[in-house]
């Protein structure tokens, strides 16, 4: 099934939640105020596209592509982010919310989160080299040979992450937030 080719659209108030985004290849799209939750995204092409203002909550992304899509004010509960399509994978975050997703294995270099909610979102065995995590919640994210040399983390907060089992290497963190680097051995902070 051949996809079809969106170019320069703009999309404003739609519902892709219970109306079907036609399967394609949308280049240089702006998607504002949609509703996207639990909408099928699966095998979708989407390149230099913008998503604002938009719940995306729940969808299916199975194979879908993105590459250099920014989320704006959204929000992705629950994404899956491990099921897309991992070539020239690329994004960035502001003002999202992002909980309980999942970015386990991805190549991420230079990705920005800013001003965003990860709670309970899995960076597991991720490339996050050179991210800049950005005034963002990262309470109860799970950091696990994940690669962070030199992620600027110095505005993130409640984050917990054993530099034993992962890559810090030249990542920048503020003075208050060192505690989030020693919260296995239990000590106590004043």
């Amino acid at each position: 099934m051949s996809k079809a080719l969106f170019l320069d659209q703009n999309f404003q108030g739609e519902d892709f939640s219970s109306a079907v985004l036609p399967l394609g290849e949308y280049d240089n799209c702006t998607f504002l105020n949609c509703q996207f939750a639990n909408a099928n995204l699966s095998d979708n092409s989407f390149a230099e596209c913008e998503f604002v203002d938009c719940d995306l909550s729940n969808a299916v992304i199975k194979n879908a592509s993105f590459r250099d899509v920014t989320f704006k004010k959204c929000k992705l509960l629950g994404w899956q982010f491990d099921e897309c399509h991992a070539f020239l994978l690329s994004f960035q975050f502001d003002h999202c919310i992002l909980n309980y997703a999942s970015f386990y294995q991805l190549k991420l270099k230079k990705i920005l989160f800013e001003n965003c909610q990860l709670v309970e979102v899995d960076f597991t065995e991720s490339d996050l080299s050179q991210a800049r995590f950005l005034n963002c919640d990262l309470n109860g994210a799970v950091f696990n040979r994940t690669q962070l040399e030199k992620a600027d983390l110095r505005t993130a907060h409640h984050y917990s992450i054993d530099p034993e089992l992962n890559a810090v290497k030249k990542a920048r963190f503020s003075l208050i937030g060192v505690a989030g680097l020693l919260d296995k051995y239990g000590i106590n902070i004043e």
